[in-house]
């Protein structure tokens, strides 16, 4: 059984030590969705929100948010990531908006914080924007689709990674 590396022989939580850990590749991605009604889904295809583009400041929103994981989520490391990619796709038959982020730099620690913070934060903004016309958004299956470097090596989701699979 595994142990959470969060904890000190007291069981105390404390930042884990990666000092000695040798820096590799490494990369993680994770998706999230925001449901939303009809309205709402027009809205953000036709480009028609007042507050504008919606899917542009939702990835400048997730890429910050990522590049702050470390402010954000308490004993994360900070973390000099080289490349952020958020991605945003209507899917109008679904009444949802899939958003997959994915994070990668050369270090000691995996990304798997940054990706998902980048995707949480995507949608969070995108509820931000459009709850004056819809308040019933719901976020949903926010989750790690893979890693990839350090001791663990590749790790992928078991569930399918099309989102009309999931829906």
């Amino acid at each position: 059984m595994s142990e959470f590396t969060h904890l000190d022989s007291q069981g105390h939580a404390h930042m884990v030590d990666v000092g000695a850990k040798a820096d590799t590749e490494r990369q993680a991605s994770a998706e999230a969705f925001v449901r939303m009604n009809a309205e709402t889904m027009q809205l953000i295809m036709e480009g028609g929100h007042k507050k504008g583009d919606v899917f542009a400041v939702a990835r400048i929103a997730g890429i910050q948010a990522a590049k702050k994981c470390s402010d954000l989520i308490p004993l994360c490391h900070p973390l000099m990531l080289t490349s952020i990619k958020v991605e945003l796709e209507a899917l109008p038959q679904q009444q949802c908006v899939h958003i997959t982020s994915t994070c990668k730099l050369r270090g000691q620690t995996g990304v798997e914080m940054e990706a998902l913070t980048a995707a949480s934060v995507a949608a969070l903004t995108i509820y931000d924007m459009c709850k004056a016309v819809d308040k019933g958004m719901v976020i949903e299956t926010v989750r790690l689709l893979d890693k990839q470097g350090g001791k663990s090596g590749h790790w992928v989701a078991d569930t399918p990674q099309n989102p009309s699979e999931k829906l």
